[in-house]
């Protein structure tokens, strides 16, 4: 029965089995960077968390010389 659901006849169809190695893999690949961007949120969480009382400007370091006044 389950070989009919599938359409198995005579084995395993070598092209079924390359996409279902090339969907795992996908599926690894997916996981991996779901684990790498979750590590990134989780710092830039904690980032803003330890920076909470600031404000945005403050937390950024500008060395923006200051403009001279405009000769008329």
């Amino acid at each position: 029965m389950a070989k009919a659901l599938l359409g198995y006849v005579g084995g395993s169809d070598p092209r079924l089995l390359a996409e279902m190695r090339r969907l795992q893999q996908r599926v690894q690949d997916l996981e991996s960077e779901l684990v790498r961007i979750q590590s990134e949120n989780d710092a830039l969480a904690a980032a803003a968390a330890q920076h909470q009382g600031e404000s945005l400007l403050d937390s950024i370091d500008l060395d923006v010389p200051q403009a001279e006044p405009a000769l008329t």
